[in-house]
Formats: C-alpha cells, sequence, structure tokens
C-alpha cells in the first residue's frame, strides 16, 4: 500500500515537470492554461491517491486472541454486533473499533474490618474476573474499557466487611471455608449486576490485631500448663495408690511372717538359713580378704548359735526398755 501511494506521488510529481516545461516553451497564454490544467489533474490524482491510501488502512483491523471487539458508528452511535478473533472491516472515520480482553486477570484487594465480637480483621481477597463476551456492548457505554478498577474494588471491599461481620474472630479460622464460600456467592451475584463474570474467590490472608494475637497466645499457653496440671495430678494419683498397694502388701506380708513365727518357731531358724546362704555368696564372690566374727555375719549355723541369738534380742529389748 505504501509502495503504490509512493508510485503515484512520484507520476503527480513527473506530470507536474512536464508540465512546467512544455508551458516555459511555448506561448504565454497558452502554455500557462495547459501548466494550471496538468497541475490540477496532478493534485486531483495525489488527492484520490491519498484517499485510497487512507480508506485502505483504516477500512481493515484485526481482532487478536482472546479478544472481542465492539464499534462505534459517527451516525448512529454503538452498534450492537460483537466482533470476534481474525479481520474484521469498518467505515474509515464513520466507524471506530474498541478492543476488550476477554481473559480472565487477577485483581487483589486487602482491607481492614471487624469483626462480630469487634476484634479488626485485615482480609486479603483475590478474584479472577472477565467480562461477559455478549454484553461488551452494554459494558462499554455504561462503564467503559476500565470497567474493572471502576466496579470491583468496592464491590469486594462490601462484600469482604459484610461477611466479616457475620463471625467472631475465632470462627474465622475455624470456619474459613465458609467464610470463602460466602464472599464468592455475595460477589459473584454483585459482579453479575455488572455483566462480569468471576471464575474464582479466595482468601490469600487473614490476620488479627497485634493485642488479639497475643491474647490468643496466652489463652493456649494457659490451656496447655492446665493439661500438664492435670496430667500432674494424675500421676500423682496413681502414685498415691501404689505406695498404699505396696504398704498394704507389707503388711500383710508383716502380719502373715508374725503368724508363722507363732505357729512354728523353726521359721526363724529356717530365715537364718536363707540369710546365712545369701551372705556366704556374696562374701565368697568378693576379692578382699574379710575377717568378721561369724556369729554377726549369721554364718554359725552349729552348737549354741540360736541360743547366742535369742539372748542378744532379749538384751535388746531390755534395754529399750
Amino acid at each position: 500500500m505504501a509502495q503504490r501511494f509512493r508510485d503515484a506521488f512520484q507520476k503527480v510529481a513527473k506530470q507536474v515537470n512536464q508540465a512546467a516545461g512544455s508551458g516555459g516553451g511555448g506561448s504565454g497564454g497558452g502554455g500557462g492554461g495547459r501548466a494550471a490544467a496538468a497541475a490540477a489533474r496532478s493534485v486531483t490524482a495525489l488527492a484520490v491517491a491519498g484517499g485510497l491510501a487512507y480508506g485502505t488502512m483504516n477500512s481493515l483491523y484485526t481482532v487478536q486472541g482472546g479478544h472481542r471487539a465492539v464499534v462505534f458508528n459517527r451516525l448512529i452511535g454503538m452498534k450492537d454486533t460483537v466482533y470476534g478473533e481474525g479481520l474484521n472491516f469498518n467505515i474509515p472515520w464513520f466507524e471506530r473499533p474498541v478492543i476488550f480482553d476477554i481473559r480472565t486477570r487477577p485483581v487483589n484487594l486487602q482491607t481492614l474490618t471487624g469483626s462480630k465480637d469487634l476484634q479488626m480483621v485485615t482480609i486479603a481477597i483475590r478474584v479472577l474476573h472477565k467480562p461477559d463476551p455478549n454484553r461488551l456492548v452494554w459494558i462499554y457505554r455504561q462503564l467503559g474499557v476500565n470497567y474493572d478498577e471502576r466496579v470491583l474494588p468496592s464491590i469486594m471491599n462490601e462484600c469482604a466487611k459484610a461477611v466479616v461481620a457475620r463471625y467472631n474472630a475465632n470462627e474465622l479460622l475455624t470456619k474459613r471455608d465458609m467464610v470463602s464460600k460466602e464472599i464468592s456467592v455475595d460477589l459473584r451475584r454483585r459482579a453479575g449486576l455488572f455483566n462480569v463474570i468471576l471464575d474464582d474467590v479466595a482468601i490469600t490472608h487473614l490476620a488479627f490485631s497485634p493485642e488479639y494475637a497475643r491474647a490468643v497466645e496466652a489463652k493456649q499457653v494457659a490451656q496447655q500448663e492446665a493439661e500438664r496440671a492435670k496430667y500432674v495430678v494424675l500421676g500423682a494419683e496413681q502414685e498415691k495408690k501404689t505406695i498404699i498397694t505396696k504398704a498394704k502388701g507389707e503388711a500383710e506380708s508383716a502380719e502373715l511372717i508374725g503368724h508363722a513365727v507363732k505357729k512354728n518357731p523353726g521359721f526363724m531358724s529356717l530365715r537364718r538359713i536363707d540369710a546365712a546362704r545369701d551372705i556366704a555368696d556374696i562374701v565368697a564372690k568378693s576379692g578382699n580378704k574379710v575377717y568378721l566374727n561369724a556369729d554377726s555375719l549369721l554364718l554359725n549355723l552349729l552348737g549354741d548359735a540360736d541360743d547366742k541369738f535369742q539372748k542378744s534380742i532379749n538384751t535388746s529389748s531390755r534395754w529399750s526398755r
């Protein structure tokens, strides 16, 4: 197209030069008339070539993938047709195409709001949105190309604050999926009024005030300490039961030994023999040489050992009196 325009301009310039040369060689009146006529024809041809070039260049436009176009006409206003991808035609100067991006795009919003129990909460929301491809004419006529900047921040802020105000601070953590679902439902309903489609709504961040965070941490620590104290009390009770059971066993054992001694005096001699066997075993395995009285080690099991043992018991009992 540009090459044709240059060729036409060069042709017109050549005709003007030829007309000027012929006008200078002929008579004054006839040469001047012919030169003016040639110049007029050249200007006309140049204007026609320029008009054709302008019309050809501005009568075609391309809609890229993931986009749609609406057309504004200077005579009738916005046309109702939405043009798809590829090469499209329009009337130069009378019509002007407007391209819309209909691919999904993200929008992030962070706002500070209050919960049901008057705790300040910072919540961040991410929304994936796109315009309704069948309602682009209405969107351009009512909102313009930057529809998302005009609509989404206000409705995202309002829906987030309205939903958070229905829950307590602890419920925002324990029922986060329910909170996200309610925000999504409210946002989709509000965005549908403006012909905006929401593909996904998600809570990306949820934080409380520093004072509330410290209070929650202190509460958790107190609960852990209470649980630890509970287990300590249970352990002490079990230990108490163990001691009582052991004491009862020792008392019953002593009572049984007393009854055995009363019924059979030889029981003590049997116990002395068991004790002497254990002591002898220990002394035999020891590497040291020990010189001690056999009576004190309960090793004298012959002769008057029993009499001496009984006499020592009686002596100790008299001293105790």
